[in-house]
């Protein structure tokens, strides 16, 4: 993408999302995800009806008398965008790719996350670690985010999601929320990974698909290419049984989508790329508050 193209993309995305985070989100993100960490403030001394467990053992050596440690809550968060940049993001039957949307939404949750002083991060993922972007705040930060959302072109096809969530865990040492956006559409199981990076952080998944992937339409015989692996097949569209099996997948790969974040206590939403992502977020934080 040429430089004015890209520049221009960018203040078209900045406006709309800026707008949205500003005028729609500012107190629903709030309340979602304020106040779930308690950062150390001081000691004082003991008072009665304190937790004990709250006793700092150095001071209280150092002075000869009790004192405890006082918390408050974080007021300030760590946010994270875990995003797929896998060649099925590049789907799309309707105005927009996956990506496209994807795009969007990543641009509004960092705008709302700038807008309550929060610092936001990036990593961009396939089946390895295509880019980090260590979170900062700022507009110049947020502005270079979503210029590298729209033109980032990854190096490998391929996802692998667990990967993607071990180096978050590993990666970012403070716990923070983080924005897991993909069509979670992976070979492998990331289970485990989801478990352990969800203990560490606090993770809400995204997942964004086209209506064209939960059906086959009925128009006969169909090339179909797979973008993430380059195998191409012929299939018979025309055919009850291929349209039923495909579904049948579909389904069962939904399913065990929504099993994993049921058992590793992750909220979810669902987009369709012909889908008001707005409605979708404001009802995950609504959730969440």
């Amino acid at each position: 993408m040429e430089t004015s193209e890209l520049l221009k993309k960018v203040r078209q995305i900045e406006i709309k999302t800026r707008g949205l985070s500003r005028n729609i989100f500012a107190g629903q993100y709030h309340s979602a995800f304020k106040g779930r960490g308690m950062a150390f403030s001081e000691v004082r001394e003991y008072q009665y009806g304190d937790d004990i467990r709250d006793i700092d053992w150095n001071v209280t050596a150092r002075y000869n008398k009790p004192y405890v440690k006082v918390f408050e809550e974080e007021r300030e968060l760590t946010v994270m965008l875990l995003v797929d940049v896998s060649a099925s993001q590049d789907f799309g039957t309707h105005l927009s790719v996956k990506r496209d949307v994807v795009t969007e939404i990543a641009a509004t949750l960092a705008f709302s996350a700038i807008q309550n002083n929060d610092k936001i991060g990036v990593i961009f993922f396939s089946d390895k670690i295509e880019k980090f972007i260590p979170p900062k705040k700022g507009k110049k930060h947020i502005l270079y985010i979503i210029r590298e959302l729209i033109n980032f072109q990854a190096e490998s096809p391929k996802t692998d999601m667990g990967m993607a969530l071990k180096f978050l865990t590993n990666a970012i040492k403070k716990r923070c929320t983080t924005f897991m956006i993909s069509d979670f559409i992976d070979v492998k199981d990331y289970y485990n990974a989801l478990t352990i990076a969800n203990r560490k952080h606090d993770i809400v998944a995204l997942q964004v698909y086209d209506s064209l992937e939960t059906q086959l339409p009925s128009v006969g015989l169909m090339k179909i290419l797979d973008a993430e692996t380059g195998s191409e097949h012929w299939i018979d569209t025309s055919s009850r049984k291929v349209r039923q099996t495909y579904k049948d997948w579909w389904q069962k790969q939904q399913d065990s989508m929504q099993t994993s974040f049921n058992r590793s206590k992750v909220d979810s939403v669902s987009v369709r790329t012909d889908e008001d992502y707005v409605k979708a977020l404001l009802a995950l934080f609504k959730k969440r508050s």
